[in-house]
């Protein structure tokens, strides 16, 4: 598990491989992740639009954009916790991916930047 704190909104992230799949008769190694926002801080915040960037070791790198997380915008009161699961699919068996959520203070309007940690994609036992 990976986290991190930015502005009082904390990150936390578990990865995991899951299989390989084949589209259009190309091979990927696919990957899901847990992410838990938990908000540390005084004000309620909301979740607006999430950032990511998806690398491989085979130096692609793809940008993900979108508003919400899984269709969702989650306001997060003082001491609340949001927790959802998503996945990727890499062409490559190692990866990693890391990014940052746009949130909104509620109290001052302004809008700010939690970072995601960087964190690993790896298929168990191709490091031994």
């Amino acid at each position: 598990m990976v986290q991190q704190v930015t502005n009082g909104i904390k990150i936390s992230v578990i990865s995991n491989f899951e299989t390989t799949s084949y589209r259009n008769y190309k091979l990927y190694y696919v990957f899901s992740y847990q992410v838990t926002i938990e908000n540390q801080s005084n004000e309620t915040v909301q979740l607006l639009e999430r950032h990511w960037k998806i690398f491989d070791s085979l130096n692609n790198v793809e940008i993900v954009e979108g508003s919400g997380v899984i269709g969702k915008k989650p306001i997060l009161k003082p001491g609340q916790i949001h927790t959802y699961a998503s996945n990727c699919f890499l062409t490559s068996p190692i990866g990693a991916m890391s990014g940052f959520y746009n949130m909104v203070n509620f109290a001052t309007t302004k809008i700010f930047k939690v970072y995601i940690p960087t964190f690993q994609l790896i298929v168990p036992n191709i490091s031994n």
